[in-house]
Order: structure tokens, then C-alpha cells, then sequence
């Protein structure tokens, strides 16, 4: 995250939103560095899907399950959402 353009402003608003709260992971993978890949949520909220919506992340296509992120990827670069232009 840090090495992205906006990761500092990427990390800072994740810690807004799971910061000493009880979060819920849902394993989506593992990836080539044995890192679990998976979807956080705060009771029903998605916090990869709020992360996508404020155009702070991306969605990461290669372990890709829920396609439905890609509209609202899609949504942020359209409404210019977040600091910088990722396409």
C-alpha cells in the first residue's frame, strides 16, 4: 500500500474505518507469498467495497470473485473519486 502513489492516504482512511473495531475476514485465496487474500467486513459492511467506492483502492483482477467490484471501480474513476487516476 505504501508504495502506491496514495497508500498513505489509502492507509489512513482503512484505519478510520477498522481501527479497534471487530472485523470479519472472508478468505478469498491465498496468494504466491502464502498472504491470505479476502474480503474485511465490519458486521455487514464491506470495507473493500467502501475502499474501491472512495477511489482509495483498486480492484486487484487476477483473485477477482465478486465481479461486482468492477462497476463500482468502474463508478469512482467516472466520478473521479480519490487522489490519483489509476487507469
Amino acid at each position: 500500500m505504501k508504495a502506491q502513489p496514495f497508500g498513505n492516504q489509502s492507509k489512513e482512511l482503512l484505519k478510520k474505518l477498522v481501527a479497534a473495531k471487530r472485523v470479519r475476514i472472508v478468505q478469498q485465496d491465498i496468494d504466491d507469498y502464502d498472504r491470505i487474500v479476502g474480503r474485511i467486513y465490519l458486521k455487514e459492511f464491506d470495507v473493500n467495497a467502501e475502499m474501491i467506492r472512495k477511489g482509495m483502492a483498486w480492484v486487484y483482477r487476477y483473485y477477482l470473485k465478486d465481479k461486482s467490484l468492477l462497476d463500482i471501480e468502474k463508478e469512482a474513476r467516472i466520478a473521479k473519486r480519490g487522489p490519483v487516476d489509476r487507469s
